[in-house]
């Protein structure tokens, strides 16, 4: 009778992580698959430590310019080179003993593009006003409307580089004024906010 009852809670525990694969399996091959530049360019992501920026580039040259949160002095933003390595929309926030679903409260807004260094990532924020200074714990923070423009930008794999200091690459871009034609009637930092001050 043991052996039975062991039998049957093992399958209802299989059917039920194979219902839990079913169920984030449509969500996960949208969120991995190719976003909507094509397959031969070459997108990478600048983020500007001591600006306070990120640039969305192509084939090296400057598409988006978006005004980002840092992290603070005791959990700094990581230098270095990194992959986008998964893009999630409305994610949940874990943190020990604490789960906050998708909504106004959640600390990480409406999308999440994780990094390949493990817990940091870009993402929105439900304190849009944190934008522009060193506030978070680490991670890439934007307001939401640009999170959401940003995370139908980029594809898994693409490159972000994250400039502790302000080198050549990132002269060049943030003060240089590279933005191309295409896309310089597009507002960067300090541009009118939505009515929700996302």
């Amino acid at each position: 009778m043991k052996t039975t009852e062991a039998h049957l809670e093992r399958r209802s525990r299989n059917t039920l992580a194979l219902v839990v694969v079913l169920a984030l399996t449509p969500t996960s091959i949208a969120q991995c698959g190719a976003a909507s530049h094509g397959a031969n360019s070459r997108r990478e992501n600048l983020v500007s430590i001591p600006d306070r920026k990120l640039a969305a580039l192509e084939d090296g040259q400057t598409i988006r310019v978006f005004p980002v949160a840092v992290g603070v002095a005791a959990s700094p933003s990581p230098a270095g080179e990194f992959r986008i390595v998964n893009r999630l929309s409305d994610p949940a926030y874990y943190r020990p003993h604490m789960v906050i679903p998708p909504g106004p409260q959640n600390p990480i807004g409406s999308r999440w593009i994780g990094l390949d260094r493990k817990g940091y990532g870009i993402h929105g924020t439900n304190d849009p006003g944190s934008v522009g200074k060193a506030a978070s714990h680490g991670c890439i923070r934007l307001r939401n409307r640009d999170m959401e423009e940003l995370f139908a930008m980029v594809r898994v794999g693409d490159r972000v580089r994250i400039a502790g200091e302000h080198d050549a690459q990132v002269a060049r871009i943030f003060d240089g004024g590279t933005v191309t034609a295409s896309m310089a009637g597009v507002q960067t930092a300090g541009g009118p906010q939505s009515a929700d001050g996302q």
